[in-house]
């Protein structure tokens, strides 16, 4: 039989709430309590939640709570985490243990060198201080701006917590140490350069002040290549789509291959409210276009909400008209955004738009200095934004896989755009270039990795 070990805390009852109550009358401020030596002996983290619900730890994160235990510290006056000064209720003291809050304003990497990672216990005779690693909240990772990237370009991790980011590990075990920058201040980004040998796709993993942020198993993963434009996937080629012949040679000098044009040079200018053909795939005859192939990166139970379409886009001039629309099918009839194919009301809708001027519901320019990855969740694609109808990957697949026509495809429209309510954004003339690679599809699991990756119970047989 396994047993948990759990810590009884001593509570002190009968004392008042708060340390605002003193009196000649009250022995928590008698010279017996004030003049004790303090002493402790260990920190621990206090998580009904966890398998593990009185933890011994070294370290603890803003917002916790934690239980120092020792002796002497009935009295407590103040307590300094980082030198600052953390209320506590008295109430939760006795001799040997007491409750603490980690508050959330505690300073971190922006505090005195001498106080960081130093908790300061003060009664009027006595005073102790002892080494507690104090780390904000568990860093995530939120987006990767280059998900394919070469050796030699600069890959920019968003997120939070990435303060002081000193390690990065790569799919394969490859591992950066040098040329890694990072916001210290408020911890939302770091960059490196990719190095040469990335032969896996996977997660990025990074280690900070913070702890360990890891990405999606998205980055430099191609084994859900749709089309890459040199060799991997197929050209549907029609009366409605551009002619492959049209793809160009890499425009940002990078010397990543053909890529995309969203509407090529011969076509250009696009008027106002207009659209031209399509890009698409080849369609039911091509084996890369049965998704099923794809079980060994994603599972056929995977959540749509855990796989995402994933591109990469190169935007020269600064863009503020038109949207691309990307279709999981060949089955439209209206085009745009907002429009049915794009809903999660109509039972034949599986098509997505992405409007890349539109930030915060504001009118932004968008322009890329390279090229940049876009990720956009299955779940957002038509029908299978009704998350609540549990649809895994299999769905999409077997949904493909009985259409008249599983190509999949991508159009610029260029027409008004009714962003919000009430609120319409006019087209203008386009005549610029907008360049499209890799059309991909990706696994988009989150992870928060856990302080204590064990989680098991402290047990005895």
């Amino acid at each position: 039989m396994k047993h948990l070990k759990y810590y009884i805390l001593p509570v002190v009852t009968l004392l008042a709430a708060g340390l605002c109550s003193c009196n000649d009358d009250d022995e928590y401020f008698e010279d017996d309590a004030q003049n004790k030596p303090i002493k402790v002996t260990q920190v621990y983290l206090e998580d009904h939640e966890s398998s593990v619900p009185d933890r011994p730890v070294d370290f603890a994160r803003l917002g916790q709570l934690i239980r120092i235990e020792g002796e002497g510290l009935y009295g407590m006056k103040k307590v300094y985490i980082n030198g600052y000064d953390t209320y506590f209720n008295r109430a939760y003291i006795s001799d040997k243990s007491m409750l603490v809050t980690v508050s959330s304003n505690t300073p971190i990497s922006e505090c005195d060198p001498e106080l960081r990672d130093k908790v300061r216990l003060v009664k009027d005779g006595s005073e102790f201080t002892f080494d507690l690693v104090i780390r904000a909240a568990t860093p995530t990772v939120t987006s990767v701006s280059n998900t394919l990237p070469l050796p030699g370009e600069t890959v920019t991790v968003y997120g939070t917590g990435f303060q002081e980011t000193t390690e990065i590990t790569l799919p394969g075990g490859i591992k950066v140490t040098e040329g890694i920058e990072c916001d210290n201040e408020d911890g939302e980004w770091f960059s490196f350069v990719m190095p040469a040998g990335v032969t896996e796709g996977g997660s990025i993993e990074a280690v900070n002040a913070n702890g360990v942020a890891k990405s999606p198993a998205y980055f430099n993963e191609r084994r859900g290549m749709i089309l890459d434009c040199d060799g991997t996937g197929v050209f549907g080629n029609w009366s409605a789509t551009f002619d492959p012949a049209e793809c160009v040679d890499d425009p940002a000098g990078t010397g990543r291959g053909l890529c995309i044009p969203a509407i090529p040079a011969s076509v250009l200018p696009l008027k106002a409210n207009a659209q031209g053909n399509g890009w698409f795939t080849a369609g039911n005859d091509e084996p890369t276009d049965d998704w099923s192939r794809m079980y060994n990166l994603i599972p056929w139970n995977t959540p749509t909400t855990e796989i995402a379409f994933q591109f990469d886009v190169y935007c020269p001039e600064a863009l503020t008209t038109g949207v691309l629309e990307f279709t999981l099918q060949n089955n439209l009839a209206n085009y745009g955004f907002g429009s049915s194919e794009t809903t999660a009301d109509y039972s034949s809708a599986y098509a997505v738009c992405w409007v890349p001027w539109m930030k915060d519901g504001k009118l932004t320019p968008f322009k890329t200095d390279g090229w940049v990855t876009v990720t956009i969740p299955i779940s957002s694609f038509g029908i299978y934004q009704n998350v609540k109808d549990g649809y895994v990957f299999q769905d999409v697949v077997a949904h493909r896989n009985a259409a008249s026509y599983r190509n999949f495809g991508m159009f610029f429209i260029n027409k008004d755009v009714e962003y919000t309510d009430g609120e319409t954004y006019p087209s203008a003339e386009f005549n610029q270039g907008l360049y499209i690679d890799n059309w991909r599809i990706v696994p988009f699991k989150d992870f928060t990795v856990s302080d204590f990756p064990e989680e098991e119970d402290e047990t005895e047989e």
